[in-house]
């Protein structure tokens, strides 16, 4: 069934409320709502979806340039057809109607020829404008899916990444959601924009992506690493970098810095570089904190769990010589929702599908 198309009509004399109404009701699909006050027509407006305004210039308290500008100064009426009528010898006024917002014109006395014709345009013209409207909506929610299917492609590739990484290495996929929503803790306790905050949950899993690059012998190796291998090893954060980096995904060129440089110390002793204090990256210098907090307290092959307490009183010795001292403070400050994370996120983990959910 068609939609009624709603026209209103504004003038103060009845006589051609009622001769208006009725040309209107000649044009068919019409429903009519007249107001011989402009003052109640214009309230009458708020929250209305209206097809055409017919209005006379020539009333009390509220003229028609007065009540045009009016209605154009309403939201969603900004381009409502008008359809003004005045008197053959108002060039002038029709001029300002223009400059006001009047998209047509009327001279009394009506011809009613006239009025359908003009009458009927103006009401195309107001369903070319709905047709637009609804056509801009639903490609807006059109680009909505299909930018959130995007990014639930993109991140899927993230953890697919990630998990290419966990192969070569004994770490779990809990780890990687552990430490990813410790830095999603961190960032936000710090203030990061919403945005950072997303993009640092996503991109924290990347950080030993370059481990793909390792030998076994050195990666796997259950003793302690010999210095030459120990200088391999480091390498990682370079192979990362190298893989990641130069993407046009921002989500890889976030990962390709937190990877580059989430070994880097805050007192510059770290690797590879040697940064100091701020001159490293903030998203490196929280998944820092995040990945070696669980690092610790999660059992390895070549090693048991450390105690909460343990791991803690450690990261709080390293604040301000590996960490950085706002990102261990904050991370302890909202200790129960680290617990929570823990709690949450299990080493018997395995879940990939789910794991790509929790970045969703």
């Amino acid at each position: 069934m068609s939609r009624q198309r709603q026209v209103l009509i504004v003038d103060d004399a009845p006589v051609n409320l009622a001769l208006f109404e009725a040309l209107v009701k000649r044009l068919g699909g019409c429903e009519v709502c007249s107001f011989g006050d402009a003052v109640q027509a214009l309230s009458w407006l708020d929250g209305q979806d209206v097809d055409l305004i017919i209005v006379d210039y020539m009333m009390p308290l509220l003229n028609g340039l007065d009540f045009i500008q009016a209605v154009r100064a309403k939201p969603g009426l900004e381009t409502v057809p008008i359809l003004m009528v005045t008197a053959n010898d108002q060039k002038e006024v029709r001029y300002r109607a223009l400059r006001a917002g009047a998209s047509d014109f009327l001279t009394k006395p009506v011809d009613r020829t006239e009025f359908e014709a003009r009458a009927s345009n103006l009401l195309a013209l107001g369903d070319a404008r709905r047709q637009l409207a609804d056509r801009a909506t639903w490609l807006a929610e059109e680009v909505r899916k299909a930018t959130a299917q995007a990014v639930q492609r993109e991140h899927e590739t993230v953890i697919r990444l990630s998990r290419a990484a966990e192969y070569r290495d004994p770490e779990t996929g809990a780890h990687i959601l552990r430490m990813a929503h410790y830095s999603h803790l961190i960032a936000r306790a710090l203030g990061l924009s919403q945005a950072h905050q997303e993009l640092i949950l996503v991109a924290a899993p990347l950080h030993d992506i370059g481990k793909v690059g390792v030998a076994d012998a050195i990666l796997l190796k259950q003793g302690r690493l010999t210095p030459d291998e120990f200088e391999l090893m480091k390498q990682h954060t370079v192979y990362g970098y190298e893989i990641l980096r130069d993407s046009t995904s921002e989500i890889l060129q976030a990962g390709a810095i937190i990877a580059l440089g989430h070994h880097e110390k805050f007192d510059g002793s770290g690797y590879p570089n040697r940064l100091r204090g701020e001159d490293i990256p903030i998203f490196s210098r929280i998944v820092a904190v995040a990945d070696v907090f669980d690092a610790l307290t999660s059992a390895r092959p070549y090693k048991p769990a450390w105690t909460l307490e343990d791991a803690s009183k450690w990261i709080r010795n390293q604040s301000g010589s590996h960490f950085d001292p706002a990102c261990v403070a904050v991370f302890f400050e909202h200790w129960e929702e680290v617990q929570g994370i823990r709690k949450r996120f299990g080493d018997g983990e395995d879940d990939w599908p789910s794991m790509i959910s929790d970045f969703a």
